[in-house]
């Protein structure tokens, strides 16, 4: 089974997702600011102080591991160009590494135009967004852009409204527009990220960003 190297297990997505992993059996190196919010205990679990931000603190996290799951973003005070800056560093100790495949979380408003079919609440969203936090958005872009342009296996969920619902593992993995709805529980969302570490799931959606909801 694989050893996952985790980025932003203490968010609250990556702590169902970090919670979930260990109990499929998966060894975990996760990489956090503060690891005293890593709940978890276990001794396939393995924390590091660190920040995604610092490539030394990145190299150290995926040194050992065979896949990169990548849950970080932004939070109050956090620099511009944060994940772009992080997914920077994590590529590069991919490639140090040897290490191929690689999943980021990010947000509906970061378009797929390939499979996109956006409506007009879709657009209005995105609208929304580019005035209220372009920041955010164009940081999603860019380093979405960076894992097209590297020479690595990467898939970019999507996701639309996240709320802290049950774990029901029923939901849908479509497009913008296309199968999906509003919402999505951190737990499902975490299970489907979870599923894509299997390799044939990985093989389905890779080089692509579905989009996961209710």
């Amino acid at each position: 089974m694989k050893k996952l190297a985790v980025f932003g297990a203490s968010g609250k997505t990556g702590a169902q997702f970090v919670n979930q992993a260990l109990k499929e059996g998966y060894s975990i190196k996760a990489l956090a600011r503060n690891p005293g919010k890593i709940q978890d205990q276990s001794a396939n679990l393995e924390v590091i102080k660190g920040d995604v931000l610092n490539a030394e603190d990145v190299a150290k996290t995926l040194s050992g591991t065979d896949m990169v799951v990548s849950l970080f973003g932004h939070v109050k005070g956090s620099p511009d160009g944060l994940q772009t800056q992080g997914t920077k560093n994590i590529i590069g100790a991919m490639k140090e590494s040897g290490i191929n495949q690689i999943i980021s979380l990010s947000g509906g408003g970061l378009p797929f135009p390939e499979k996109d079919q956006p409506k007009f609440p879709d657009k209005m969203i995105r609208f929304i967004m580019k005035i209220a936090v372009p920041k955010i958005l164009n940081d999603a872009k860019d380093h979405a852009e960076l894992l097209k342009k590297s020479d690595r296996d990467w898939i970019i969920v999507r996701g639309p409204r996240l709320t802290d619902d049950t774990k029901k593992e029923d939901y849908r993995i479509g497009w913008v527009g296309v199968d999906a709805s509003t919402k999505i529980g951190r737990a499902d969302l975490a299970d489907f990220i979870l599923q894509l570490c299997k390799e044939k799931e990985f093989e389905k959606y890779g080089k692509q960003m579905p989009f996961v909801s209710y």
